[in-house]
Parts: structure tokens; sequence; C-alpha cells
């Protein structure tokens, strides 16, 4: 090979390791300069509160007149469409939530299928509105400020979305119409615990949410959407503990309440124990649950006193109440399907403050029905009630109605 040839070949070559050299600098050059700028970027755009904020919902849709064989049979509380129309809203909700702050949590939600008086529905009306303000950086102390449900009653604090009778138990469901007030509570409960009680709700076992172990608070006592009608707050504490053993959970509770309430939904002509229609408004209750795995039970009882009607004297005086409930389930999973049959029996007698004359209430009820969940954004229930209720007030007295009927629904989750 002669010298001009030789030449030629060493530049080729001295060439091409320059190139390659020169090459991978610039593909380590580029990297570096994508890295910087997507750091840049992201420090020049930080997540808003916004950002932080779920979105998610569900409606229940609701027939209540198969087999059935009295339409005098009410449950004003409850379901107003007992004997009532055909196919009905019962509930069409969106829920906002999220932390906007790491120490901070809001949670709204309206409702869309309100039914403020007989024959109007599907209003909109404000359930939850609240802010949790965590004091430490595990959050197992919060103040809950806001419009919230009152910790009284485990089937109170569980959400309708998650619970398996279509309605909720006269007896404890009496101490706080639509379960919400306006009010400031405190919240404990560890860490390991609050996770237990949302994974109680994610699993499917019907749990309550995470109300702590410890709940203590004041709030209005003229319930939601209402404006306080004396000045003087309700106080009430609950304390409930969920334990595994082995495969099963189980968790006990004791909640409780005092106060001055309010009797404004008045007939012209009913009397009073004072002037102004307030009444001492007091109640204890035990719960006691068995989470589904595969069998579930779920019993609560609460007694107290408060305003109640008196058909002898045509007044509303204070009178004591008492009543509970039983829940027996069993959870059957194939194919990933649900089944849970249930059955419910529950008692109550007492006054209800929040209808017309703080109405005089005796109630048995027993339900049997089963919830069928194909898939996770449907559910369907079919429950047949079977129920003997006396409902009195200056109007309407020596009323006593009976029967049954085939309850419908079908929920979608989103």
């Amino acid at each position: 090979m002669n010298f001009k040839r030789k030449l030629l070949l060493t530049c080729t070559l001295l060439f091409i390791v320059t190139a390659s050299g020169y090459s991978q600098e610039l593909k380590k050059d580029s990297v570096t300069i994508i890295k910087e700028q997507v750091k840049e970027t992201s420090k020049e755009t930080p997540k808003k509160w916004y950002d932080q904020i779920a979105i998610r919902g569900y409606a229940q849709f609701r027939y209540n007149r198969f087999l059935e064989t009295n339409d005098s049979l009410k449950n004003e509380q409850g379901d107003k469409s007992w004997g009532n129309g055909g196919i009905s809203i019962r509930r069409m909700r969106i829920i906002f939530s999220g932390n906007v702050h790491e120490r901070v949590y809001i949670y709204i939600q309206p409702d869309f299928a309100s039914s403020p008086s007989t024959g109007v529905n599907n209003f909109a009306q404000l359930r939850d509105a609240y802010f949790d303000l965590s004091l430490d950086a595990k959050k197992e102390f919060r103040f809950r400020v806001g419009q919230s449900k009152i910790p009284f009653g485990f089937e109170n604090l569980q959400s309708s979305q998650n619970r398996l009778p279509l309605d909720r138990n006269d007896a404890l469901n009496s101490a706080v119409a639509n379960e919400r007030d306006l009010g400031v509570f405190f919240y404990w409960a560890p860490a390991k615990t609050r996770a237990l009680f949302a994974s109680l709700v994610n699993d499917g076992l019907k749990g309550s949410g995470d109300y702590g172990v410890l709940g203590i608070g004041a709030f209005t006592g003229q319930t939601a959407n209402k404006t306080d009608a004396n000045q003087d707050p309700h106080i009430v504490a609950r304390l409930s503990y969920p334990l595994q053993i082995g495969n099963q959970i189980i968790e006990a509770g004791v909640q409780g309440y005092t106060g001055k309430y309010v009797v404004e939904s008045r007939s012209t002509g009913v009397k009073g124990e004072n002037k102004d229609f307030s009444y001492t408004d007091q109640r204890a209750a035990a719960s006691f649950v068995l989470y589904p795995k595969p069998f579930g039970i779920q019993a609560e009882y609460n007694v107290g006193i408060g305003p109640e009607f008196n058909p002898k004297n045509d007044s509303i005086q204070t009178q004591e109440l008492k009543g509970g409930y039983l829940t027996a389930s069993w959870m059957i999973k194939f194919k990933k399907q649900l089944l849970i049959p249930f059955v419910r029996v529950h008692y109550y007698d007492g006054g209800k403050k929040h209808e017309l004359d703080a109405r005089s209430y005796t109630v048995n009820e027993s339900e049997f029905g089963i919830e069928w969940q194909p898939i996770k954004n449907f559910e369907f229930v079919a429950m047949y009630t079977i129920s003997e209720r006396r409902f009195e007030d200056y109007k309407l007295q020596f009323n006593r109605q009976k029967g049954s009927l085939l309850r419908l629904q079908a929920q979608f989750n989103f």
C-alpha cells in the first residue's frame, strides 16, 4: 500500500471514531437537555388545588308498587314514594372530594333527586359540604367543619350506596333526619385503623366509612339545611372500634347526644309544653357489626327522650322512646359477581321530631331481600317488606296501617 492510500485510510478511520464519539456526546447532551426542560417545566407548572379533586357519584331508581296490599301504608322519613306513583329517582348524587392541601380535605355532595314536599320531585339540595383539617402528618387527629353526618348510629353513617336494606331503620334514623347537620366535630383514629375503615368500604364489606375511633362534636340540632331555632347546640360523642380476629372483623360502638329541639312543623290547634315548643332531645345507642366474611350481622338499639304527639290531650309532650334493628346477611361471590341475601327486623316506639306535630310512631317491620352486583358499576336489589305502622298527629289520629310490598331498585355507580 503506497503512502497516499495509507494516509487516506488513516484519515477515514479518525473521522469515523471522532464522529461516533461526538454522536454519543450529543445523545448525552440531548438527554440532559430534555431532563432539564422537563424539570424546569415541572417547576413552572405546579399542580393546582383543583387537580387534586376526584369526582364520583351514584343514582338509584326505585319501584315500590309490586304486590302492594295497602297504599295508605306510608314511610315519610324513609321513601316518600310508598303508596304513591310509580318509578322514582330515589337518589342522584355527585361527590367532589380530595386533598387540596396535605392537611386539608374537602367533601361536597349535592343530591339532584330531593323531594321537599309531596308530589314535588327532583330538586337539587346540598347534602354534605365540609372540610377536614388534620393536626398531624399522619392525619390521625382532625377537625371537621361544615355540614356532614352526625356520628350517631352505624347505619346512619353507612352510605346509601353501600347499605343493603333500601331504607334506614326508623329507630335510630329518627334521631337525625337525613343523618346530617351543620357543626364542628373532632375525630381521632390511628393511621392503621383509618386504613381498615377505608378497606371495609372499598372491599365491598358494607362499612360505615371513617368517622374515627373517637368522635366528639357540636351541631345546631335542627338538621341539615335548616336554620338554628334556639341557639342551643346539641352535643354528640361516639366511640367505635373495628377489631380483626383471624379472617373475621367485628366492630362495636357506643354513642349518645343531648340538646334542645324546637318542633317547627305543627298543626294549628296542637298544644305544647311551652310557648316556643322547645323539648329535651337525648339519646344513647349501642352498635355491633360482624362484617360479612361471608356471614354478617349488624345490630343497633337506642333509648332516649324527645318530643312526641300525645293523642289523648292533643299536645306534643316529652316522652320516652326506644327501638332498634337486626340485619343478617350472607355474601356469595361467583364468577366476579356478587350476591348478598339479607333479612332485617326492626322496631320503634316513640316520636319523630322532624315530622308534623312530632308524629307518634309504633313500627314493627320485617324485610327479606337480595342484592346482585354483576359488575362494579351496577347493583340490583329486590326486597319484600312486611310492615305494621301506627303513625298519628293532630290531624291524623287512630291511624294504624298494615301491609306488604315488593320493592325493586337499580343502582348505577360512576
